[in-house]
C-alpha cells in the first residue's frame, strides 16, 4: 500500500502582545489516525456550527468504505451533542491519486470529486471546493479503500469557506488549529461608545506544529475593527500550545459592520479566518429636547422653593427632573433662563450640579436693584437637582426651563431622538428699528427663517441672541414657538432705557401664516414684550431633528473659569477700546473633536458703554456685525455664548469702546457626532447660511 506523507502546517497571525498560552495536557493522537478537523472560517456556521478536531477521543466514529471507492464517515456524540457526516469520492470512474488536487461538488461527476458535509440536520443544496489528497490506499482485490488522507476547502450554498483535514486509518500527520470564539460578535454597540475588545484564542490540536505568520483585517468594513494585541504572529505552536489575539470594534455609524480577521499560516489553505461583526445604533446622549418654556422656581411666589429671597452665601437646591417637561431620569443637563429681581446689593449667582463643590464661576452678574436674566446651561446633579448660589445681599430668583440634553439612552423610549446643534455665522433676522417699528407693550411679533433643505424641514429649535432695545419701562420679552397663549415665563428681562441681550434656545413651529409667502412652512418663532420696546434678534444656530449632517452633540460639565483678565488668566490685563484679544481654551475643557464651547462671558466694570463680540480664531473669519454683550458704563453683565472655536481651540473677543475686564466660564462642549458626520475631518467645517427671514405684523395679546 502506497502512502504519501505531507507536512501540513498552519500559521495564525494576529495582533496582540500577550504571553503565550501554556500547553494543554492532551492525550497525543497515535497513528493510524481517524479524524476530521473543521475550521468553520467565514462559513457562518453552515453547515457546521463550531470549529473542532473530532476523533474517537470525543466522538463516536463510524467509517464506511464503499466498493466504488467512496468513503462515508459518521461522527456522533460530538461535544455539545452534535453530529457530523462527511462523504467523499473520486471523480466518476476514477481512483484517487495521491498528490493531486480535485475540484469538488456535492455529487461526483466525470471531472469533479465528491465532498458532501452535513451536520445537525443541516446539509447543502449545492457545494463547491477542493480536496488535496495526501494518501489513498485501496484493497487490490475488492478495490475498496483502506486508508485516506486529504485536506479540503468547502463552500456550502455559497455561505463562506470551511476548511480542514480528513484522515481514515492513515499514518499521515496533520496540523489542526481550533480558534474560539468564531465568529466574534460584539453585539449591539452605541455609536461613539467606548471601543470594545474581544480575545480570540488559537489552540494547536493536531499532530504537527503550526507556524503563524501575520494577521490582517479584510472584508466589508475593516476600518471599524482593529488588532490591538498579538501573541501569535511569528510563533510556532507545538501540539497542545496556544496563543491569543485581541481585536477591537469601534462604532462610528449606525448599521451592521463586518470584517474578517485573517491569520496566515503554513497550512494547505494558508490562512485562518475569524469573522468579526457588530450592529451599531444611534444613541441620544448629548442631543437636545426643547420644552415649554415652563417655570420651575419663583422665590416671589414660592414656586419650587420657599417664598423668600435667597440670602448672602446661601443656595437653593432646585428639583429639575420630573418637572416642566423634563424627564425624571436620563437627563444630562438642562437649559434654564435665570432671572434676578430686586437684589439688595451687587452680587452674582452660580448655577452648578447639586452635590458638587461650588466652582469659581458665575452664571449671572448684577448690580443692586437690578432686573435681568441670563441663559444658563447646567449639568444635572445628585437627585436630579441643580444648586443656585447667591454671593451677597438678598435677591429674588426666577427660573424657567426651556429644554434639556439627554444624559443616557433611557429617554429614547419615551422621547425618541433629540436634536443636534448647528452653529451659524451670526445673522440678524429681526430688527424692529429697521422695519415694522417699535413693538408695543402687550403685543407680539412672529418671525420666520428660511433655509435650504435638508435643514429647512428639520429645524426643531432656534438658538437666538434676543435683545431688548430702549424699552419705555421695565418689563420682559418672552420667546416661544407661537400660539394663542403667551407662556408664563420670560426670556429677556429689562429695565427702562437699557439695551439688554440674552441668549435663548427657542422651540420652533412651521410658519403657516399668509405673511410667510414663499417661505410657507419655514420654521418660525414668536416674541412678546410686556413693555414697549424695540426688539433685535440674531440667529446663532439651530437645533435639528438629529438627522442633518454634521450636527453637534453636547457634553456638560461643572462650570470652570478659563479666562479672567483681572488676574491675567487666559487674557492679560484690561481690554482697551477697539481691541481684540485671543483666548485659548485649556486642554482640560476641550477634546480633539470639540467645535463649540458653551460659555458664560462677563464684561466687568467697563469705563464706557460698549459692545463685546466673540467669534472663532484661526479661520480668517471677519468680526461679525452681531454682538454678544452690550454693557453700560460701570455695569458688570454676563451673557451665555455658544462660541465656535478655531483649529487651535481659540476664539476672539473684541471690545468696542472704553476699557473693560473680561471673564469666561465654560459649562460644556459640543463635538461633531460621527453618526451623522459627512467626512472624517474633525476640525474646520463650513457654516450654514440663511436663505431668508422676515416677520409678520405685530399682534395685540
Amino acid at each position: 500500500m502506497r502512502k504519501i506523507r505531507a507536512l501540513l502546517g498552519v500559521s495564525v497571525a494576529g495582533a496582540c502582545a500577550l504571553a503565550g498560552l501554556p500547553g494543554v495536557a492532551l492525550a497525543a493522537p497515535t497513528a493510524p489516525y481517524t479524524v476530521v478537523t473543521v475550521d468553520v472560517g467565514d462559513a457562518s456556521g453552515h453547515p457546521v456550527k463550531s470549529s473542532g478536531v473530532f476523533d474517537a477521543s470525543n466522538s463516536s466514529v463510524e467509517v464506511v468504505p464503499e466498493t466504488d471507492g467512496s468513503l462515508s464517515m459518521y461522527l456522533r456524540n460530538l461535544p455539545g451533542g452534535s453530529w457530523l457526516n462527511v462523504r467523499t469520492g473520486a471523480p466518476t470512474g476514477q481512483a484517487w491519486t495521491a498528490g493531486q488536487t480535485y475540484q469538488t461538488a456535492r455529487f461526483a461527476d466525470s471531472t469533479r470529486a465528491r465532498l458532501d458535509i452535513a451536520a445537525d440536520h443541516t446539509g447543502c443544496a449545492s457545494s463547491t471546493g477542493t480536496m488535496t489528497v495526501a494518501e489513498a490506499g485501496y484493497d487490490p482485490g475488492t478495490k475498496a479503500m483502506t486508508s485516506f488522507a486529504a485536506s479540503y476547502v468547502f463552500d456550502c450554498d455559497r455561505t463562506g469557506t470551511m476548511t480542514g483535514e480528513i484522515r481514515w486509518n492513515s499514518d499521515v500527520d496533520y496540523a489542526a488549529v481550533v480558534s474560539t470564539p468564531v465568529p466574534v460578535d460584539f453585539g449591539r454597540l452605541e455609536v461613539e461608545s467606548p471601543t470594545q475588545t474581544r480575545t480570540v484564542t488559537y489552540r494547536s490540536q493536531g499532530t504537527l506544529p503550526v507556524t503563524f505568520t501575520s494577521a490582517t483585517l479584510t472584508g466589508a468594513q475593516p476600518a471599524s475593527f482593529g488588532i490591538v494585541a498579538d501573541d501569535c504572529s511569528g510563533r510556532t505552536l507545538a501540539p497542545g500550545d496556544g496563543c491569543e489575539l485581541t481585536v477591537s470594534a469601534t462604532a462610528t455609524r449606525a448599521g451592521t459592520a463586518a470584517a474578517n480577521l485573517v491569520v496566515t499560516d503554513d497550512s494547505a489553505y494558508g490562512k485562518r479566518i475569524v469573522p468579526l461583526k457588530f450592529t451599531a445604533f444611534d444613541g441620544v446622549v448629548g442631543t437636545y429636547y426643547p420644552v415649554g418654556p415652563s417655570r420651575l422656581m419663583d422665590t416671589r411666589s414660592g414656586i419650587g422653593t420657599a417664598k423668600a429671597k435667597i440670602g448672602p452665601d446661601r443656595k437653593v437646591d432646585l428639583q429639575v427632573t420630573g418637572r416642566g417637561g423634563v424627564p425624571s431620569s436620563g437627563v444630562g443637563s438642562v437649559v434654564l433662563n435665570v432671572t434676578v429681581a430686586n437684589p439688595t446689593s451687587a452680587s452674582f449667582l452660580t448655577a452648578y450640579p447639586a452635590g458638587d463643590a461650588r466652582p469659581t464661576a458665575s452664571s449671572i452678574n448684577f448690580p443692586g436693584k437690578w432686573l435681568g436674566s441670563n441663559n444658563v446651561t447646567v449639568k444635572i446633579g445628585s437627585g436630579g437637582k441643580v444648586s443656585i448660589y447667591n454671593r451677597t445681599g438678598y435677591t429674588d430668583v426666577v427660573v424657567d426651563v426651556v429644554g434639556w440634553y439627554a444624559g443616557t439612552n433611557v429617554v429614547a423610549t419615551s422621547h425618541g431622538m433629540g436634536g443636534q446643534y448647528h452653529p451659524f455665522v451670526p445673522t440678524r433676522i429681526l430688527d424692529t428699528r429697521r422695519g415694522g417699528g417699535v413693538l408695543p407693550g402687550g403685543w407680539s411679533i412672529t418671525g420666520w427663517v428660511n433655509f435650504n433643505e435638508p435643514v429647512r424641514s428639520r429645524v426643531r429649535a432656534f438658538v437666538l441672541n434676543i435683545t431688548a432695545v430702549s424699552p419705555q419701562r421695565s418689563g420682559f420679552l418672552t420667546a416661544w414657538p407661537g400660539g394663542p397663549e403667551v407662556p408664563v415665563s420670560s426670556t429677556v428681562n429689562y429695565a427702562a432705557g437699557k439695551v439688554v441681550p440674552n441668549l435663548a434656545v427657542v422651540q420652533s413651529a412651521p410658519c403657516y401664516q399668509d405673511f410667510c409667502g414663499d417661505s410657507w412652512g419655514a420654521p418660525s418663532y414668536e416674541i412678546y414684550t410686556s413693555a414697549t420696546a424695540h426688539v433685535v434678534v440674531d440667529l446663532v444656530g439651530v437645533i435639528d431633528d438629529g438627522t442633518v449632517a454634521d450636527g453637534l452633540r453636547f457634553t456638560p460639565r461643572s462650570p470652570v473659569r478659563i479666562a479672567d483678565s483681572r488676574i491675567n488668566q487666559g487674557v492679560n490685563g484690561v481690554l482697551p477700546p477697539n481691541s481684540t484679544r485671543e483666548v485659548t481654551a485649556p486642554s482640560s475643557v476641550v477634546t480633539d473633536t470639540t467645535q463649540v464651547l458653551a460659555m458664560n462671558v462677563t464684561a466687568v466694570a467697563p469705563t464706557a458703554n460698549t459692545v463685546i463680540t466673540v467669534w472663532p480664531a484661526g479661520f480668517g473669519a471677519p468680526k461679525p456685525t452681531a454682538s454678544n454683550l452690550n454693557p453700560a458704563a460701570g455695569q458688570t453683565v454676563s451673557n451665555a455664548i455658544m462660541g465656535i472655536i478655531g483649529p487651535q481651540d481659540s476664539f476672539h473677543v473684541h471690545n468696542h469702546a472704553g476699557s473693560t475686564h473680561l471673564v469666561a466660564d465654560v459649562v460644556g462642549r459640543f463635538h461633531r457626532y460621527s453618526g451623522t458626520a459627512s467626512t472624517t475631518v474633525a476640525s474646520v467645517r463650513p457654516y450654514s447660511t440663511v436663505v431668508g427671514s422676515g416677520a409678520g405684523p405685530a399682534v395685540r395679546r
